[in-house]
């Protein structure tokens, strides 16, 4: 699908399944995806075959995030949309080992540039956990603004969000 500097993302299969419950039900992980309660083996291979129907649907979904270097698979990221809004939102994971590297940074960009000049969206949205502090830095560094806390996946969140025409004069060449 994309590609960044450090990074290649392509669609997950359901091959992905094992090490997607692997990375996904690591403790230091999970708590910022809602714990148990959605990190387990069946509520991720469901979700799973949700992402896998985004990109029938819209062209788009969340990926499988390898690390250029090795194509060793270090998270998952994409575009899909936030439960029945009908809003789509940017999200981003990654193994623990790979924190702290602008990797979620890398990433979250490379997917806003590809809503608003690919898949041409017009607003697209993020949220995290209040507790999960990098990801909302990592949204507010893109340019995306915070517009409160809401419920969503059962979870209290930040929301953020950025227009097209927000991202266009914050990351337009020149």
């Amino acid at each position: 699908m994309i590609e960044t500097e450090r990074l290649k993302m392509r669609q997950l299969t359901r091959d992905d399944l094992p090490w997607l419950i692997e990375m996904r039900t690591r403790p230091e992980v999970s708590k910022y995806l809602g714990g148990e309660k959605l990190q387990n083996p069946e509520s991720i291979s469901n979700r799973l075959d949700f992402y896998i129907a985004c990109y029938e649907k819209f062209g788009f979904g969340s990926c499988a995030m390898l690390w250029k270097e090795t194509g060793e698979p270090i998270g998952f990221s994409g575009l899909q949309p936030l439960e029945d809004t009908g809003e789509i939102e940017v999200g981003y994971s990654l193994q623990p080992e790979f924190w702290r590297m602008g990797i979620g940074y890398e990433c979250a960009l490379g997917w806003l540039t590809y809503g608003f000049e690919t898949a041409g969206l017009e607003r697209i949205v993020a949220i995290a956990i209040k507790e999960n502090v990098g990801s909302w830095r990592i949204m507010e560094k893109c340019g995306m603004h915070y517009e409160g806390a809401q419920e969503h996946y059962g979870l209290s969140v930040v929301y953020y969000a950025i227009e097209r025409s927000e991202f266009d004069k914050l990351h337009s060449a020149g």
